[in-house]
């Protein structure tokens, strides 16, 4: 059995120690073996099972309104990692190979679109992001998760276009979304169905009255 998770922490920070201790206290009731934060921060930690793989400072950025600690995606891991592929934005998306008891999976963490789907910014960001994953998946096996801004099961909030172009990309390169299905949800884990198999996924959400995060967390179980 295997657990992924993500969950976008809208930008936890040192005025909201409360606030910080709850969301850790989450990610390990849930105790997932991958976990993808977005908008997250180096106060969040999750325990010391894991290794932390993150994108770049957004202090480099030079942007005043990015706080000392603070990354937009960090892949935690239990397990071992043994390559690292280049994405298109460092400062966004991170992908490591984790070498994992199914096999050896690329995991692609990620925002896509950091203002919303509203943007032109969006666009660009999902083509570049739609190159980088038929990249990887010419390597091996790919998970794909993180901040989609898209929902897939409702009206909650998507593009058609942002919609159609993920969906397509997925067909194609034969990736399951495991978590379309989950209303009122941008928060996505897609994986190879190659690597799953005959596996069973099994999903399950937490923070859904978002109290301690504007979104929920998601997990797939891989049993």
């Amino acid at each position: 059995m295997m657990k992924i998770a993500t969950w976008n922490v809208e930008r936890p920070n040192d005025s909201s120690k409360t606030r910080n201790t709850k969301i850790v206290d989450a990610l390990k009731e849930v105790d997932a073996d991958i976990l993808i934060l977005t908008e997250t921060s180096s106060i969040i930690h999750p325990g010391e099972a894991y290794n932390p793989f993150a994108t770049a400072s957004l202090l480099l950025l030079d942007e005043p309104y990015y706080k000392k600690g603070e990354n937009r995606t960090t892949i935690w891991t239990k397990y071992p990692a043994n390559r690292y592929m280049k994405t298109y934005d460092g400062f966004t998306s991170i992908c490591i190979g984790i070498r994992t008891p199914i096999g050896d999976l690329n995991v692609y963490g990620t925002v896509i679109g950091i203002h919303g789907n509203r943007r032109e910014s969006f666009n660009i960001d999902l083509n570049e992001q739609l190159a980088d994953w038929e990249r990887i998946c010419g390597i091996g096996n790919i998970c794909v998760a993180g901040d989609f801004n898209i929902s897939f099961a409702d009206n909650y909030y998507y593009t058609k276009d942002g919609r159609q172009k993920i969906n397509s990309c997925f067909n194609e390169l034969k990736v399951e979304n495991l978590t379309q299905n989950i209303p009122e949800n941008i928060d996505h884990i897609a994986i190879s169905v190659s690597f799953l198999k005959s596996l069973k996924p099994v999903t399950s959400v937490w923070n859904e009255d978002k109290k301690l995060s504007d979104h929920i967390g998601v997990c797939v179980t891989l049993g």
